[in-house]
């Protein structure tokens, strides 16, 4: 399906937020089997890494079909960098739309002028989004941005440049990078950035649980949500936007974290076999599954939280506990199978 054919679908646009380290493919996966989401977007890559042929990066675009549509997201402050990095990731993985980022405003992205560091300076942000158009043609460009840097009516003049130098659809995140994630994200700014934008422009922040997704659209305007935090440790969050009376049950659950866990562990072992390091080149599988599977644990913690279930689980806490120091799948899924027989599941 292409992107075009969602916009015409006169509906809101359900859409799953690259977030770094979390949307991999394995996570994309996931919530594709779920359903519901429109667009999943893929964490966020480097350009000058492409550029230089960089393996490990090149790994982290390759997709499944399951998770199509999807959007491929860049960060980078070079118009002609990003623009060959787009025209490397087109040629590698054909995703159905690219998405620069203009929004993160973490230190060690704005610090070199990437992420919302970009929009300090509308006509660079423009130069990146008209280069990288000329080299994907008609492929959808999407841009994620914030209100701005310090300024929180930035967006007022930064959406008609981005919009004339060629940009498809419009992410805005209701906070300026100087806020970060701190205080109440601005859907009445977000308001504002729709009756400027004459392309899509998806509303981001704040959207922790699927029944504010209504509220949100009704409050903004916007054509769609573009969802982060609040998929986290619930990939089920397009599914219940769409059906709210959907019940997860906690076999469900377990089976969703252990599938999830295995496809987890199988990508990052073959990322992990991209190493140059002679000590992880050398290392048995088991070993390789035990680094593996502690890069899943962060997830674990999101999983296994008392307020994503529907009914109370006792001793939730020490199950949590000791999920995130599993070191194998097989831990894994002997402690699910017990929080499952516990709770009188099976």
């Amino acid at each position: 399906m292409l992107i075009q054919d969602i916009f015409l679908k006169n509906k809101p646009i359900l859409a799953l937020s690259p977030m770094a380290d979390m949307t991999d493919s394995a996570f994309c996966q996931i919530v594709r089997e779920i359903g519901g989401a429109d667009i999943v977007f893929r964490e966020m890559v480097s350009s000058e890494a492409l550029v230089r042929d960089n393996k490990k990066t090149l790994c982290m675009i390759d997709f499944v079909e399951i998770e199509r549509p999807i959007v491929q997201q860049i960060f980078g402050a070079h118009p002609l960098t990003m623009a060959k990095a787009a025209e490397i990731v087109m040629e590698h993985a054909r995703p159905e739309g690219i998405d620069i980022n203009i929004g993160c405003p973490v230190y060690k992205i704005t610090s070199n002028f990437n992420g919302a560091a970009l929009m300090k300076d509308a006509e660079v942000a423009g130069n990146i989004v008209r280069e990288m158009k000329r080299a994907i043609g008609d492929t959808p460009l999407s841009v994620k941005i914030r209100l701005g840097w310090d300024n929180p009516d930035t967006f007022k003049t930064f959406i008609p440049a981005i919009e004339s130098a060629g940009a498809d659809m419009i992410t805005i995140h209701g906070r300026t990078k100087k806020q970060g994630y701190s205080g109440v994200c601005d859907w009445g700014r977000i308001k504002q950035a729709k009756e400027i934008a004459t392309v899509p422009l998806l509303a981001n922040g704040d959207i922790h649980k699927p029944e504010q997704v209504d509220e949100v659209l009704k409050q903004t305007g916007a054509d769609g949500v573009l969802i982060a935090r609040g998929v986290l440790g619930n990939p089920w969050f397009f599914k219940k936007v769409l059906d709210p009376n959907y019940i997860i049950s906690i076999e469900e659950r377990m089976r969703i974290i252990f599938k999830h866990a295995t496809l987890h562990v199988k990508y990052h072992i073959q990322f992990l076999l991209l190493s140059k390091n002679k000590k992880i080149m050398n290392m048995k599988l088991e070993e390789l599954e035990k680094k593996a599977i502690a890069s899943f644990r962060k997830h674990l913690s999101w999983y296994l939280k008392q307020n994503k279930f529907s009914i109370d689980i006792p001793l939730i806490k020490e199950f949590r506990s000791r999920l995130v120091r599993i070191n194998s799948l097989e831990e894994l899924e002997g402690i699910l199978y017990e929080l499952v027989i516990q709770n009188n599941i099976l």
